[in-house]
């Protein structure tokens, strides 16, 4: 029976690395709560008016803090091939959540002359939210079970 010993350097390093992860999923999630409070806006009764204004913003930021937070590579060394193009396509998700946020903006300017209800200038944004959480939903299982698999 013989153990396999790991030198402090190997130890170190994924240290490190789950620590970044760590904080990488922190800040992806902060910026997916931002998103929803900014989402929540229209269907809020009394905040309508001026909260549309404030909530775009709100939306690009978490769009943004998600996004960033994708771009870290948070990789091993020893990840599969697979296992990066997974944590990849978590990136894109994150680039539907920024169209979004672009189309928030844009209609709102678009419909600013005359008056539209929030679900017509908001239609494309929660088009490419719902895009962008589908593939953030998919892209989280399949990385879940391929690190299952790969740990065996």
């Amino acid at each position: 029976m013989s153990k396999e010993k790991t030198s402090p350097q190997v130890s170190g390093i994924t240290a490190k690395l789950e620590n970044r992860r760590k904080y990488v999923e922190l800040a992806a999630a902060a910026g997916l709560l931002l998103v929803l409070a900014a989402m929540m806006t229209p269907f809020l009764e009394g905040l309508v008016g001026h909260s549309m204004m404030w909530a775009k913003w709100v939306y690009a930021a978490g769009a943004l803090i998600y996004t960033t937070a994708r771009v870290v590579n948070v990789n091993a060394p020893g990840d599969s091939l697979r296992l990066r193009r997974l944590r990849r396509l978590e990136f894109w998700a994150g680039m539907c959540f920024i169209v979004g946020a672009a189309f928030w903006f844009y209609k709102l300017q678009y419909f600013a002359g005359f008056f539209a209800g929030p679900l017509a200038v908001m239609r494309q944004t929660v088009a490419f939210t719902m895009a962008g959480a589908v593939i953030q939903i998919v892209a989280s299982w399949m990385i879940a079970f391929r690190v299952k698999k790969e740990s065996k």
